[in-house]
């Protein structure tokens, strides 16, 4: 098992309802096939626990806690419950992410731009904040945060890509400055993926059928026509989060079927 006795934390872990899995739910449930005990974060227990009851039913160790990761109490929380539980924390994987809301420049509302920046980029750096010190101390860790191939590829509004590439920076940041402590910090890079996420709001925005939706999307892709699944980004994170992956850090991986490589 690539994670054994590894233990890691999902933020983001639950999901919204849909015909497929989100990445955070297929990343936590990969970890555990692993090995690895996993501490599953969402704003909603209840999905959390669902995923936790997917793990559990395939044999796997988790356990789900709720957190509300714009509040830095929360993101403490995260990392002090972690150690509580299972006394250290060897993977933090971050999730969470959101586009709903955002406009083009002239169109974006100063509000919506602070509360997609909370919640995209602030969150996540109070998550790593908190975690950082018990890694520094075992001398060990890793750190995969997800970004989105906009931060790469052109798009129409300005919030969601800004942040993303914002994540992009800090995580670059994050990998030379805690190299010393044995820590590596690395971002995945979904592109179009076939996700409640992404496609459950946009057909209902749209008020047309999944399928259109899927169809508009898997049109886009280079490699094979078709978006990738959760899974993918699962396998990606655990590559990353394994010893495989011991003298890789700073990396942005795009997982993306060629998105980001159609330019020009």
């Amino acid at each position: 098992m690539r994670l054994k006795d590894k233990v890691a934390i999902v933020v983001g872990g639950g999901q919204q309802p849909g015909q497929t899995i989100g990445n955070g739910r297929a990343t936590a449930m990969r970890f555990a096939q692993e090995g690895a005990t996993v501490l599953v974060v969402d704003y909603d227990e209840g999905r959390a626990q669902e995923t936790v009851d997917l793990i559990e039913a395939e044999g796997g160790k988790a356990s789900a806690l709720a957190a509300d990761i714009v509040k830095e109490a929360d993101c403490k929380k995260i990392a002090d419950t972690c150690v509580e539980r299972y006394g250290r924390i060897d993977i933090l994987h971050n999730n969470v992410g959101r586009s709903k809301g955002d406009r083009g420049t002239v169109e974006m509302d100063a509000d919506m731009w602070d509360e997609l920046f909370e919640l995209n980029l602030k969150s996540m750096f109070m998550t790593i904040k908190h975690v950082l010190p018990v890694m520094r101390k075992q001398g060990s860790g890793s750190i995969i945060n997800i970004s989105s191939t906009s931060s790469l590829c052109s798009r129409g509004t300005i919030a969601y890509k800004t942040s993303k590439g914002a994540i992009n920076t800090m995580t670059h940041m994050l990998a030379m400055e805690n190299a010393p402590f044995g820590i590596r910090a690395n971002v995945i890079i979904p592109g179009l993926m076939d996700t409640p996420m992404a496609i459950e709001r946009r057909a209902e925005e749209r008020g047309v059928d999944r399928q259109v939706v899927r169809d508009e999307r898997n049109a886009q892709v280079p490699l094979g026509g078709k978006m990738g699944t959760a899974w993918d980004v699962a396998n990606a994170a655990l590559f990353l989060a394994s010893d495989e992956a011991g003298y890789i850090t700073g990396v942005k991986l795009p997982v993306d079927g060629g998105v980001s490589s159609r330019i020009g």
